[in-house]
């Protein structure tokens, strides 16, 4: 899965990626939870998958459990096909059946709010640093289940916890792959 993973994120938002390293880490972490995550397979081959986690949102109401998810991701050869759409729409099923009220993540803009998830600033949750942006969305799992809940969020710590020495060490297991750079990552440095 994290070679898979390594190919769907290489190059993607910056020169190489950790998002490898981080599936790895994430299945010792506390805060995964592995009942709501979910790897497509055919024939042996992965697919794609999808990684949540417990997070948070912190106001003057309390402290709120709701969930984050990260990476989703589909093999490259794989995109366009639904895969990450399909173990979205099944993962969330789950989650609703388990009494989640909400989703909260940092996604694509340009593929998210197809599937229902809007900007944060709609249900009053901000982040850490209070800010909002279009990357930042969320979604209610049931009818109002973002109702009373508006603060700032925090997800895992595992998120923030990947030391370019160690995801560099870890990578040298996998292939060679090429960094690059492009003009748009600029924006990310």
């Amino acid at each position: 899965m994290e070679l898979m993973t390594q190919h769907a994120f290489w190059n993607k938002h910056r020169p190489g990626c950790d998002e490898h390293y981080l599936v790895h880490q994430l299945r010792t972490d506390s805060d995964y939870l592995p009942e709501l995550s979910r790897i497509a397979v055919k024939d042996g081959e992965v697919l794609g998958c999808i990684m949540y986690t417990k997070a948070k949102v912190v106001g003057v109401n309390g402290d709120h459990e709701v969930l984050t998810f990260g990476p989703l991701c589909v093999a490259p050869k794989w995109q366009g096909r639904g895969i990450g759409e399909f173990l979205l729409e099944e993962t969330m099923t789950i989650a609703r059946r388990k009494g989640y009220k909400g989703i909260v993540i940092f996604g694509e803009p340009d593929y998210y709010p197809r599937l229902g998830f809007k900007t944060c600033d709609a249900f009053g949750i901000t982040t850490a640093a209070g800010e909002n942006f279009d990357a930042f969305m969320g979604i209610e799992l049931v009818k109002e289940g973002f109702k009373g809940i508006t603060g700032e969020y925090y997800y895992a710590d595992i998120y923030e916890n990947l030391p370019e020495e160690d995801v560099e060490r870890f990578s040298k297991a996998f292939p060679p792959l090429r960094k690059l750079s492009f003009p748009e990552h600029e924006a990310f440095q």
